[in-house]
């Protein structure tokens, strides 16, 4: 019916059976971006906001995040992950995010990269929209998948 791996030949949603694949590490790393004022990346780099550390906030959801992505997405394999990373680049007029999620497994580890991306933003705009009503989040998206 479909080349699509996760329909099956009734066209019904189905989880992809990875049973016969090796095990393999597997490594995959996502970025997204938020936009922030000048008054607000001021705060964050200060650690001057009423809810905290903002960054070490949005590191830690993240890597919660990825080790929830088969509770939050449908049909995603519940993987065992030996690595997750979320580091901060601060520019001028915002804070890129970056990530990587790593696993010995059948499986690709890039939605677990993606949600902790997502996650991590989603946490620095929860933390700074009392002082800032502009955010945009964007530009997310998996940067690599490799396995070996």
């Amino acid at each position: 019916m479909s080349n699509l791996s996760h329909i099956n030949e009734k066209g019904e949603a189905n989880m992809v059976d990875v049973s016969a694949k090796p095990d393999q590490t597997r490594i995959a790393k996502a970025t997204g971006f938020i936009t922030l004022s000048a008054e607000t990346l001021k705060q964050v780099n200060e650690n001057t906001l009423k809810k905290g550390d903002v960054l070490a906030t949005a590191r830690i959801a993240g890597i919660m995040a990825a080790k929830q992505t088969s509770n939050l997405i449908p049909l995603c394999h519940p993987l065992q992950l030996s690595k997750v990373e979320v580091d901060f680049d601060v520019t001028e007029d915002g804070i890129q995010v970056n990530t990587m999620a790593k696993c010995i497994g059948k499986t690709g580890v890039e939605m677990e990269a993606l949600t902790a991306a997502n996650v991590a933003l989603l946490t620095i705009y929860d933390m700074c929209k009392a002082v800032d009503k502009n955010m945009v989040m964007r530009s997310i998206k998996l940067i690599s998948k490799t396995k070996e």
